[in-house]
Parts: C-alpha cells; structure tokens; sequence
C-alpha cells in the first residue's frame, strides 16, 4: 500500500524567522507610537532639569569668582574639599539636620494624633479636616510672612498679646514681651514649619487609618483587646509605611527649604540652613563654583531620600495590590 504523498509546498527556512522579526518590528512600532506623544513632555524635562543640572555640575569643577571673571581656573574637586571642610558651610550642614529632624519628627507626632482625631465620626469632622488641612495650602512665603508680622512681632503680634492678656489673669500688668525671632530663631522656623507641614503628615497618616481591614479590627474588639492594645498591635504596625513614607517625604522638602529661613531670619542667628548657605555664596560672595559644588551635594542627597521614598511607594502600592 503507497503512502500518499502530500502536495502543500514547504515553507522555506527562513520564513518563521521573517515573521517573527516581523512581529516584532511591528509591535516596537506600537510601542513608540505610544511613546510618541509623551516625547515632548520628556524633552521639556530633560531641558529644565538634566541639562541645568549638567551645567552646575561643570561649573562646580571650576574656581569661578563673578567678580573677577578673568581668573578662572579649572580647580577639579577642590570645590567639593571645601564644601566639606568650611567652617560655615559645616554648620549649615549640622543646621539643616536639626532643623529636619525637629521638623519631621514633630510634624508627624501630631500629625499622628490630628489622624486618630479626624479617623473618629463626630459632628462637623468634615470642616475640622478642611481647617486643618488649610495650612498646607498656602504658599510657603505667605505662610511665613504670617508668622513673622501677624503672629511673632513683639509689638502687634498675637503671641505677644496672647501673653498679656494670660499674664494678666494673674494680676501682672505691662509684662515682658519677648521678641520670639531674635530670642528664640531657630525655633521660631521650626514651630511655623512644624505648623504648615504637619496637615500633610495628617492626611498620608489619615489614609493609612482607613485602609485598615475592617473585619480585623473588628475580630480583635470581639475579643476584648483594649484600644492601646489594638493600637499598639494592630494600627501601628499598619501606619509603618505610611509614617516611613511621611518621614522621607518631609525631609526631601525639609532639607530644600529655603522659604522660612528667608523670611523670618535672613539666615542670621544660626539659622543659615545649607540652602541659603548656597544662595549667600552665589549671590552675595559671587563664588558660582562653591556655590555650584554645594548644590550638587545637596541634589545628591536628595536623590538619595528620594530613592527610600520611591522604595516605600513601590511596596505600598504592592501590598494594596496583594490586599484587593
């Protein structure tokens, strides 16, 4: 018996190779069809930021005094030596620290406590958490113009008339009126921080409360855990991400922070912290390259922040995914 012999005419060699490089072209020009109109949001990007950033980072390499153009020379990583051993600039690195811890810390405390407050129903929760949240809103400069003249002036100020009138239900009369910025600055740039930042800890604290599970929460009043127990157990280890997103991003914004610091103090009293070390040194001693090499550390630890920050979402966003 013959074995009937097929009449489809073979495929040659290298046509499933054509297709699929076919395939593939075609589907790398979907792909840049859809890029296609995110390019001039990236290159609007890259002009704003990289290429400025390109720039400093060339002019930090060089010793260059806008006062005496004609003497510039290359100096390599002289400037950045300096940045780390300069009397002024070393404090201003120790003043930028203490003044983000104090900050973030205090910020987040009672940003903890205002989220326990508003995760409760109670009558009018909605216009406390639009009161609470309005010092978020305002420009950071307004903001400390406010402190400055409405609340820390020592002759028309509200704290100063707030002392008063406390002093003088104890019989005192005319008592002493501190001047709030020049007795205590750096606190007076932290406390009007602490106030502005302190709704933002609020809210990214608020949607971690209520993203607890329901039914746990539940389960454990069945059993008659007690409320610091369910915080301590429960509620707290479940803030973590958000208090650790919290943390990093006020300190990226803390460490940049130059607004305060300008408008209430000028930098003076202590108070200088590396962002306005950075502007004296480019517009006041005119030293760009200094000034350039201590920018450029500053980004460095930003982008160093940033990344634990981007870190922290990434994980949170994976454990809701996981969740749903």
């Amino acid at each position: 018996m013959s074995t009937p012999v097929s009449t489809t005419p073979l495929a040659p060699a290298g046509a499933p190779r054509k297709a699929a490089h076919q395939a593939g072209g075609g589907s790398r020009a979907r792909a840049w069809a859809t890029r296609a109109p995110l390019l001039p949001a990236l290159i609007f990007l890259i002009a704003v930021t990289q290429l400025p950033f390109v720039a400093t980072l060339v002019i930090s390499l060089f010793d260059w005094n806008s006062l005496a153009p004609d003497q510039r020379s290359f100096a390599g990583l002289g400037n950045y030596g300096e940045v780390f051993t300069d009397a002024s600039l070393r404090d201003s690195v120790i003043t930028t620290v203490l003044l983000t811890a104090t900050v973030v810390i205090a910020s987040v405390i009672l940003g903890l406590l205002l989220a326990l407050l508003l995760d409760r129903k109670f009558l009018g929760r909605g216009f406390v958490r639009t009161l609470l949240i309005t010092p978020f809103l305002l420009v950071p400069v307004s903001a400390a113009l406010m402190w400055k003249h409405v609340l820390y002036n020592p002759e028309y100020g509200l704290l100063n008339g707030g002392w008063a009138w406390f002093t003088g239900l104890f019989g005192v009369e005319n008592p002493a009126q501190p001047d709030w910025v020049s007795d205590m600055p750096l606190l007076a740039v932290e406390t009007a921080l602490i106030w502005q930042w302190t709704p933002f800890m609020m809210l990214i604290l608020l949607a971690g409360l209520q993203s607890r599970p329901a039914e746990i929460m539940e389960a454990a009043k069945l059993d008659g855990a007690t409320g610091w127990q369910m915080f301590g157990y429960l509620t707290l280890p479940h803030l973590r991400r958000y208090l650790e997103l919290g943390i990093l991003l006020g300190s990226i914004y803390i460490v940049q922070n130059f607004d305060a610091v300008f408008t209430l103090t000028s930098g003076g009293l202590g108070t200088a912290n590396l962002p306005y070390t950075i502007y004296q040194t480019f517009y006041q001693a005119h030293e760009y390259g200094l000034a350039s090499a201590a920018g450029v550390v500053v980004v460095i630890g930003t982008i160093v922040i940033a990344t634990f920050a981007l870190r922290v979402v990434s994980s949170l966003f994976s454990e809701e995914a996981s969740r749903a």
